[in-house]
């Protein structure tokens, strides 16, 4: 009999896969154990292995799919055998989509509903060249302003003539018409809001059916304007009598005054944009659009003239007149060379790593009442302690291993640093886990040093490296990562002097380890040179007190300094 494999939790965090790889395919004989999948989750690209006989009659995904946890991963049974029924019990999604292509008779489709509307004819709002929308002139616009309408009802329309000005939540922008036509509807007056994809206007041929073109929009979930249909089939009837033969002429003889009187450039915004990021004047370009507007194919088609035609003279009355060499300079011109450059980019999607990274990391600063504690900490001991140590241990010690074995005992004594947030509870843990904060190309990884309280030092050594080489290597299992009760991130390796790092639930604190530098200090009243480190104890005020947290930092600023007490 067929039975469905769901996709599985591969660790705490996880919330979907991806099939990094299928080893197996449809109609494979697939054995107990044989490996049937890569899977790549939050942490790790890990091995799915079979753990039945059958033929591999069905996948829920190919290569590089996406499937949330408990979806249908993969079907299993006899050859031949009917699985119908399995496939459409685990596809909701299917099943949805089924019912949505095949609409009931008792439901009008958008077209049917402007068919049997009594004042529209049929029109398939897909193909509606006719209705200008509201665009989205920024990546953060909602909504527009009609700063004012540079065309009127009635007037004719040329492809790159500016419309209107749209005022966004960033800048004033000029909104280009990308069609020929009369202007026959408004859907704002200055000064009115339209959101984004709401009906702007209407170009199109005179005689047009406004009514039903604006009902047709409202059919196909658009908003309207304020007036109804037939008011505004009226309006626009008798505008376009009284100001089709004028308004072209107005139009155009304004825009020459403009240009004789103010000097202004014409050019559209997509032209003012590339001008600017090729580096290019405009005074230079000689536009082909209407009374000499400047188009993007102007800039496109622009050639950038000798360095003598674009030389800037200097003005004469910058030189002294007295002198004679800046006369002679004055003369000469100044070459300022046009530079170009080209914008470019390249979009990576993101990881399953990444996204459980920032999702976890937001709740936890957004959730936790963070509070940071930072202490300075002389490292003269324990560089040398390190020193004699390292001549006798198995394995060498770093400085994070020592203080990863301060810290384990420094929470013996102060468990409420050792602690959970747990909502109606708070969890003292009894035991000491700390998770170091490991750094993998795709993002973080916390293996955890379990009962870190009762490791010598060589021993805390060997297994961070062996934890650090399997993070990078996606070797790291769910039980390596899970069960932590006190994080360490330390970032001293990297010259970094200090940080505050955002604590990993469901920890109560982390601590940001900084790099030692040598700093002036003052011992036994004279000033000398010291090696001098930095901790920041980043604390979720839930649980932990600044008198707490402070405590704790005082008995590992003590450990670290006399190094000895460590070994007692």
């Amino acid at each position: 009999m067929a039975e469905a494999i769901l996709m599985p939790r591969l660790s705490d965090t996880m919330t979907e896969g991806v099939i990094a790889a299928w080893h197996k395919h449809v109609g494979d004989q697939v054995k107990k154990g044989d490996l049937l999948a890569e899977i790549e989750t939050d942490k790790a690209t890990m091995e799915l292995e079979s753990y039945q006989d059958g033929v591999l009659l069905h996948i829920g995904t190919p290569d590089g799919g996406k499937l949330q946890v408990n979806d249908l991963l993969a079907i299993f049974g006899n050859a031949g055998e009917d699985i119908s029924e399995l496939i459409q019990l685990h596809s909701g999604s299917g099943a949805a989509q089924t019912v949505a292509a095949t609409p009931t008779a008792s439901t009008p489709s958008p077209a049917e509903v402007v068919t049997n509307t009594p004042a529209a004819s049929p029109i398939d709002i897909a193909s509606m060249e006719e209705v200008v929308l509201m665009p989205r002139l920024s990546d953060t616009m909602t909504e527009g302003v009609i700063a004012g309408w540079q065309k009127n009802v009635g007037d004719t329309v040329k492809k790159g003539e500016v419309l209107a000005d749209i005022e966004t939540d960033k800048a004033t922008m000029e909104l280009e018409s990308y069609k020929d036509g009369i202007l026959l509807y408004q859907g704002a007056k200055a000064g009115e809001k339209i959101l984004v994809n709401d009906l702007l206007c209407i170009i199109g041929k005179e005689g047009l059916d406004i009514a039903a073109i604006v009902s047709a929009v409202k059919a196909g979930g658009q908003n309207t304007p304020a007036e109804s249909a037939p008011n505004v089939e009226s309006a626009v009837t008798n505008s376009i009598k009284a100001t089709t033969n004028t308004g072209a002429a107005t139009i155009s003889n304004l825009a020459e005054e403009v240009i004789v009187n103010e000097g202004r450039i014409f050019a559209s915004p997509l032209a003012k944009k590339l001008a600017a990021e090729k580096g290019i004047d405009l005074k230079y370009v000689k536009g082909s659009g209407d009374n000499g507007r400047i188009t993007k194919s102007d800039i496109d088609q622009y050639v950038a003239p000798s360095s003598a035609s674009t030389a800037l003279p200097v003005s004469s009355t910058a030189v002294s007149a007295s002198d004679s060499s800046a006369k002679s300079a004055t003369s000469a011109s100044l070459f300022v060379p046009i530079v170009t450059g080209e914008v470019s980019f390249t979009d990576v999607p993101v990881s399953q790593m990444r996204k459980v990274i920032a999702k976890r990391l937001s709740e936890s600063l957004f959730t936790a009442p963070h509070f940071f504690l930072t202490m300075s900490i002389n490292m003269d001991a324990a560089i040398e302690a390190r020193v004699k140590m390292n001549e006798v241990a198995p394995a060498k010690i770093s400085f994070n291993d020592l203080v990863l074995k301060a810290t384990a005992l420094a929470l013996q004594q102060h468990p409420k640093v050792n602690s959970s947030w747990m909502g109606e509870f708070i969890r003292y843990n009894n035991h000491i886990n700390i998770g170091v904060a490991v750094a993998v190309d795709e993002g973080l990884l916390v293996p955890v040093v379990r009962f870190a309280n009762t490791k010598s030092l060589s021993q805390i050594g060997a297994e961070v490296k062996v934890y650090a080489q399997k993070a990078k290597d996606k070797k790291l299992q769910p039980s390596d990562w899970e069960g932590s009760t006190f994080t360490i991130s330390n970032l001293g390796m990297f010259g970094i002097d200090q940080f505050t790092a955002i604590i990993n639930p469901p920890d109560t604190c982390i601590l940001a380890v900084g790099g030692i530098s040598q700093e002036p200090i003052v011992k036994n009243g004279q000033i000398v040179v010291g090696n001098i480190m930095k901790v920041t104890l980043s604390c979720d005020h839930r649980v932990v007190d600044g008198a707490t947290g402070s405590a704790f930092l005082q008995t590992v600023k003590q450990l670290l300094e006399e190094p000895v007490r460590m070994l007692v």
